[in-house]
């Protein structure tokens, strides 16, 4: 009764026509970003941020959280209709655009809509009962329950790629080692820049995702000569109830991955998508289905990235700690207003946070409303002739990819990303073990430096640690398990393979 109490406290402030017209600007505003190629929520709000002088506290803080998932509907949409994707939405390329390519991209879209809807809800009930308790959890956690949590995500890539799980770790440890290239951040020196100064900040994951995936895309379609038409003018928008039975299981399932990793500083939408989709391919009903245009293969991930998006506010809020850059802004917006996020933060200002609470429900309602119509309306540029559409998909990945540090050389490590991702393409080799090795890479490495410094050089740290531990012993069943399945199958596929025929000797 107390939280219904709070929340219907927080509905008061949320429900005034001001908080309401904030909520509404930030998720319109969000939306937009999501679709643009490169221009994510962590350039906006940094755009927008000397704004916030001017705005009334919790109006401020409404409209900043509007933004953030805001962005996590709209970057779907690039990635379903043109493979083009955010850093939040890599995993929403592989089943997405395949349904586009068959002609499903409304059902698609709507999926992702309707999933995203779900995941929210999820993430705002946790939010509402939960936050307080679930704030310490992220103190239980040191940097070697870290490294084991970046080798269970590691371990994603044999659910994540589509091809062989060789060719997949293989990509994997191609995005590691673009994730070391750069200043090293314990001694200060520069590695693998080859002596250009603009590589020292290493490589953007713009830049990796806009190249590998978007020109890429573009590349392979000029190539081809098959005429890609995707949209044959009938738009499949709603779900029959057979889809619905399977939207709704991944879409809960994606909801609590994405809850419990948002929670986590490190986690976050972007590692919460690759979490949800191993765990479709590997507990759905029609988990051989997902890789090839399955809606779990949609439905899954977009709810992990909508509820980590939203739970990523709890640490903020709770303990006073930013799990990624966006929400380092938002504990900047709201120190700029005098506010400093922690344990005292709810008592202290239990309107500001029970308020923001409530402006996510009705945020989460105004996005579901903005953006399942608006579907009719994403279709359309699959009307737009080919020639016409991909030098504008080209010139937004450029504007985009510039737009995130105003540097031009930004443009040209996209269009060699590009030049590679179309190699790979070439190759049929999947980019999204790529994207998952150059985010945990730098992770990994940074968190094993500190568990070595901390336990003085001992690897007992990792097995000591009751958290590392069970994550590293459940990394070894599955290895074996692996292991063991691939040797059952080589045997079973030499079983039935037919011998070889008997030449007859001849007379």
């Amino acid at each position: 009764m107390e939280v219904l109490n709070n929340l219907a406290f927080g509905f008061s402030h949320a429900l005034t026509w001001q908080n309401l017209m904030f909520c509404a600007i930030g998720c319109t505003v969000g939306t937009l970003v999501g679709l643009l190629p490169g221009l994510g929520p962590l350039a906006t709000i940094s755009l927008l941020l000397p704004l916030t002088y001017s705005i009334p506290t919790t109006g401020a803080l409404i409209m900043l959280a509007g933004i953030y998932y805001g962005a996590q509907y709209g970057d779907s949409v690039s990635a379903i209709t043109m493979k083009i994707p955010h850093a939040s939405s890599i995993v929403a390329c592989i089943d997405g655009y395949a349904m586009t390519l068959k002609g499903q991209t409304g059902l698609a879209l709507f999926t992702a809509g309707f999933s995203s809807f779900i995941g929210g809800t999820v993430a705002i009930l946790v939010l509402s009962f939960f936050a307080p308790m679930l704030g310490e959890v992220a103190f239980l956690f040191g940097p070697a329950d870290y490294v084991a949590m970046m080798l269970v995500g590691f371990v994603c890539v044999s659910f994540v790629t589509t091809g062989s799980l060789l060719n997949g770790l293989a990509m994997c440890m191609i995005g590691v080692l673009l994730g070391t290239i750069g200043t090293d951040v314990n001694s200060g020196m520069a590695r693998f820049t080859l002596d250009m100064p603009f590589l020292t900040d290493g490589v953007g994951i713009v830049s990796i995702a806009l190249g590998c995936f978007g020109i890429a895309e573009i590349t392979k379609n000029l190539d081809s000569r098959e005429e890609r038409s995707p949209f044959n003018g009938k738009i499949n928008l709603i779900p029959t109830w057979a889809e619905f039975k399977r939207i709704i299981p991944s879409a809960l399932r994606g909801s609590v991955v994405g809850s419990l990793l948002g929670i986590l500083p490190g986690g976050g939408p972007t590692i919460a998508q690759f979490a949800a989709y191993a765990l479709d391919k590997k507990v759905s009903k029609y988990k051989h289905e997902i890789g090839s245009g399955c809606i779990e293969g949609v439905a899954g991930q977009a709810a992990a990235d909508e509820a980590a998006a939203r739970t990523s506010f709890i640490p903020l809020m709770s303990i006073g700690i930013p799990e990624n850059a966006v929400m380092a802004l938002m504990l900047a917006a709201f120190i700029i207003k005098g506010i400093q996020p922690g344990p005292n933060m709810i008592g202290a200002h239990p309107e500001l946070f029970w308020g923001l609470v409530a402006s996510m429900w009705i945020g989460n309602v105004f996005l579901l409303v903005l953006n399942v119509p608006l579907v009719r309306y994403w279709l359309s540029v699959f009307k737009i002739p080919y020639s016409v559409l991909f030098p504008s998909i080209l010139f937004f990945c450029c504007i985009g990819t510039y737009s995130v540090n105003n540097n031009l050389e930004d443009v040209f490590i996209t269009s060699a990303f590009g030049f590679m991702g179309y190699m790979f393409m070439r190759l049929e080799l999947d980019a999204a073990p790529l994207m998952l090795g150059f985010i945990l890479g730098p992770m990994l490495e940074e968190n094993f430096r500190r568990a070595m410094l901390l336990s003085r050089g001992s690897f007992n740290t990792f097995v000591s640690r009751p958290i590392s531990g069970t994550l590293l012993s459940m990394i070894g069943i599955f290895v074996v398990w692996q292991v063991v399945s691939f040797i059952l199958q080589a045997r079973r596929k030499g079983a039935i393979a037919p011998a070889p025929l008997a030449l007859e000797p001849q007379e």
